[in-house]
């Protein structure tokens, strides 16, 4: 047997290749496949089986396109949520690979259709070897509870706590725990950052074990997550498997000074430099999107229908950020500017700037700014500079309107380290503000200060 994992750091998710003799099976595979067929061929065997844990929400799941390019038979659970399948597993039914059983048990809360798939080496049924939990379990904690309804994020916790109890405790202590993500996944919270788990350590650390069923649901149904509006057209596409890439390498058109300048107030331009080269120049009206952050921030702002062109720090980013982008179900990459911004600012065409500001220079006059703090609800409520306001950066564009300041005064944009901040000032700056400044290393810089902060 060998277990081979496939991480994408990006969107903080868990794909892996299980393998006995020379057959393997795929657990929750992505959208762009070439790893996971290339790790199989260095390794001489077959993918015959691809596992579905769930219908993920954050990516576009690679199943169909798998299946279509292995003959593999993709595997799920019985619930109307999977929308398709080859082999729909009862709970407690099982597919056998090589001298493995993998048995399907089903967990939901997370999400109604949640799916693990206990490994198990040999005939007997305990203990396990390990457990594919999606986002059922994670390291230190579980899947969010909110995505089907948030007025019953208790309630699904509840059952959440249920699932985790009846169908994954008996396993064995010694059972690896392996999740569909890790920290930083916007499926979840609170993960641990552990390498590796079993099921003896969650017994010890994760709240699902350590909490009552009612302190967990309460804990667990409170959380205040923000839900990226592309979830909904991820829902729709992986109801039938995922889609298949639409945007091969090198296919993406390079284009002009000209061109962009043409197009920038009938598209959108996402600049994927770091947020302190985005401020010391750049095209006027453009996005910042770190290169890493176009995963997920990518699609706050855009939709598949969505025109986008590209300004990048390297030629090689473009073919990146067309993948990362194409994970969201974000295809119409128009074209990428030839040269990268440095070619913009050759040409002699307008270049704007916005302001960056340290953790000191703002703790020494904070009086004169007004800061505006983009994390999460959840992240503000722990901790935040005094006298800031909060909305999260995926909420701005669409509630400028709300935030009540003084356009003609000087705005601190901060985050945890500045990255969501580069994108929040270039919202702000397309919405009229004059003097943005991005607070450089965010609240990390802040708390490595012993800065004072409020709660």
């Amino acid at each position: 047997m060998e277990l081979l994992s496939f991480k994408t750091p990006e969107i903080a998710h868990f794909a892996y290749l299980l393998s006995d003799g020379h057959n393997a099976a795929l657990i929750d595979p992505r959208r762009d496949t070439q790893e996971y067929l290339k790790a199989a061929r260095e390794r001489g065997v077959q993918i015959r089986y691809i596992f579905e844990t769930h219908r993920q929400e954050d990516f576009v799941m690679g199943s169909t396109f798998l299946a279509q390019q292995t003959g593999a038979q993709i595997v799920n659970g019985t619930h109307e949520l999977f929308g398709h399948g080859d082999l729909r597993l009862e709970d407690g039914e099982h597919v056998t690979l090589g001298s493995l059983k993998l048995r399907a048990l089903h967990t939901p809360g997370h999400t109604p259709e949640s799916m693990c798939y206990a490994i198990y080496e040999s005939e007997g049924n305990k203990p396990a070897w390990g457990v594919f939990t999606g986002d059922t379990l994670f390291f230190g904690t579980t899947g969010r509870t909110d995505l089907t309804d948030r007025n019953k994020s208790v309630e699904n916790a509840a059952i959440l706590y249920d699932s985790v109890h009846s169908k994954l405790s008996g396993l064995g202590d010694t059972a690896l725990i392996l999740p569909a993500h890790g920290p930083g996944s916007v499926c979840g919270s609170g993960m641990a950052s552990r390498p590796s788990s079993t099921l003896g350590v969650e017994k010890k650390e994760n709240d699902v074990f350590t909490l009552s069923r009612q302190e967990f649901a309460n804990k667990k149904g409170s959380e205040q997550l923000s839900r990226p509006p592309f979830f909904r057209h991820m829902e729709k596409v992986n109801l039938e498997g995922g889609i298949a890439p639409v945007n091969s390498t090198g296919t993406i058109q390079i284009v002009d000074v000209d061109t962009i300048r043409e197009k920038n107030k009938e598209t959108l331009v996402y600049d994927t430099r770091e947020p302190e080269a985005y401020a010391g120049g750049h095209v006027s009206d453009s996005y910042s999107i770190w290169l890493g952050g176009l995963p997920v921030f990518g699609g706050w702002v855009a939709d598949k229908n969505s025109e986008i062109y590209l300004i990048t720090d390297r030629e090689s980013d473009i073919d990146t950020a067309v993948t990362y982008l194409s994970r969201i179900g974000i295809d119409n990459v128009k074209g990428a500017l030839a040269g990268g911004f440095g070619n913009w600012r050759k040409s002699g065409a307008p270049i704007s700037t916005s302001g960056t500001i340290s953790a000191q220079e703002l703790k020494d006059d904070p009086l004169s700014f007004q800061i505006l703090d983009v994390r999460e609800k959840d992240e503000f409520i722990k901790g935040h500079i005094p006298g800031s306001e909060n909305i999260f950066v995926g909420h701005l564009l669409h509630k400028l309107d709300e935030l009540d300041f003084d356009k003609s005064r000087p705005v601190i944009v901060t985050c945890g380290v500045g990255h969501r901040a580069g994108l929040g000032v270039s919202i702000l700056r397309r919405g009229g503000y004059k003097d943005v400044r991005n607070l450089l290393g965010g609240m990390s810089a802040w708390n490595q200060l012993n800065l004072a902060t409020i709660q």
